[in-house]
């Protein structure tokens, strides 16, 4: 019995280190055969002495990267993580993740302060939004340039000498219209501010669409819109290229050139967040935590936690006073969102549908702007909940007023 008994434990022993082994290696060994990345999709502009620079005399260095669920996720980030790492071995990084699944360049030009700068300044920040803008907002022109615009600004008023990377990554729609010899709206939105900036771009959907035609990728081992390792390797071995080739000059921080104006004048370039407790509130509007357990759809765990302004009956009405040029909500809008009507100095009441495509059975994070034009200076808004609804219901649930 003690003869089986020990072999018994052996056995369980040898499974769970041939286990421990290999999600180890699954975890830490980099995708083998990946195709070799061109330059032509690489496009370097300005310099990086000053993130080099930071990261070898200084031995610390802020490294940041916003975007979507291609951010949040373990994808390209950590394995642009490693190589800095690898790169500068003896420098101790701080690393912040402010990716969040759903969000689009508006969004991200609102919490740029929240989520990035609170952290410090950045000496080496990378964005992605142009799947997010793309599939999520279905954003305009107009609408990705004010967005990703307001990112840039921020982060190179707060620190002048941060080097920027932009990435677009890319879903089936984007790669279809590269493979029609046409330009996706949100990466070429995006790629209109990247050269106003002189920021490098990474434009892995022109470059998996030129190896998907030279059969040297399917869609199939990119691993789809979320990519798989192999898909994310790409990208990061892209990254790499175009900092390792940056960084073979040396010298002496310089801060980055500043446009004389903006590309566009309404863009998102003081965005920011406004807290609901701002709000003057008539009867119909709490704010408190949502009591999520006795409300229909899937929710998100980083969303289930905060205090948020809410309504769920037509007629509950609110004001607010700001200041600046836009004024909207970024909001969760799940399978009961409404319609809010917003008047603002006086003016007309506008409808604003909170009900998103992807709010069918999933309480989605989004931003609604509900003026982007207004005249500086201080405002009134008066917002109600609409009668009208194109959902099973009328909620309105508030995380914050966003502004700019």
């Amino acid at each position: 019995m003690k003869t089986f008994a020990h072999s018994a434990r052996l056995t369980a022993l040898i499974v769970l280190l041939t286990i421990f082994v290999f999600n180890t290696s699954l975890t830490a060994a980099p995708p083998q055969n990946l195709p070799a990345v061109s330059d032509k999709h690489i496009h370097q502009r300005g310099s990086y002495l000053n993130s080099k620079h930071q990261f070898e005399s200084t031995k610390a260095g802020h490294v940041a990267f916003l975007g979507g669920s291609i951010t949040e996720m373990n994808g390209y980030r950590p394995m642009v993580m490693e190589f800095l790492k690898k790169t500068f071995p003896e420098t101790k990084f701080q690393f912040t993740n402010a990716g969040i699944s759903s969000t689009c360049s508006n969004t991200g030009a609102f919490r740029t302060s929240r989520d990035v700068l609170s952290q410090g300044p950045v000496d080496l920040f990378f964005v992605e939004f142009a799947v997010n803008d793309d599939q999520d907002a279905g954003h305009t022109e107009t609408a990705a340039i004010r967005g990703m615009e307001g990112v840039i600004a921020q982060i190179r008023r707060h620190n002048p000498y941060a080097d920027i990377v932009m990435v677009h990554f890319v879903n089936p729609s984007m790669l279809e219209t590269i493979q029609n010899q046409k330009k996706p709206l949100s990466s070429s939105s995006h790629e209109q501010v990247a050269r106003h900036y002189q920021v490098s771009t990474i434009d892995l959907t022109s470059e998996v669409a030129r190896l998907i035609q030279a059969n040297q990728l399917t869609w199939e081992q990119f691993g789809g819109t979320h990519p798989a390792p192999f898909g994310n390797a790409i990208c990061a071995a892209m990254i790499e290229k175009l900092l390792t080739n940056a960084w073979q000059e040396s010298g002496e921080p310089v801060k980055h050139p500043v446009p004389a104006k903006s590309l566009d004048p309404h863009s998102f370039t003081r965005g920011h967040l406004i807290d609901v407790k701002h709000a003057k509130l008539d009867s119909g509007w709490t704010i408190a935590v949502p009591k999520w357990n006795n409300i229909p759809g899937s929710k998100r765990s980083r969303f289930t936690s905060i205090p948020m302004l809410t309504a769920d009956a037509a007629g509950a009405e609110l004001e607010l006073d700001f200041e600046g040029t836009a004024l909207g909500v970024y909001i969760v809008a799940g399978p009961d969102a409404g319609i809010l009507e917003v008047s603002i100095d006086g003016g007309p009441f506008q409808p604003y549908d909170l009900y998103h495509h992807y709010s069918k059975g999933l309480h989605y994070p989004r931003s609604v702007v509900f003026n982007s034009e207004l005249k500086p200076g201080k405002h009134q808004a008066k917002i109600r909940v609409s009668e009208k609804t194109s959902s099973k219901g009328h909620a309105a649930r508030i995380m914050s007023f966003v502004g700019n």
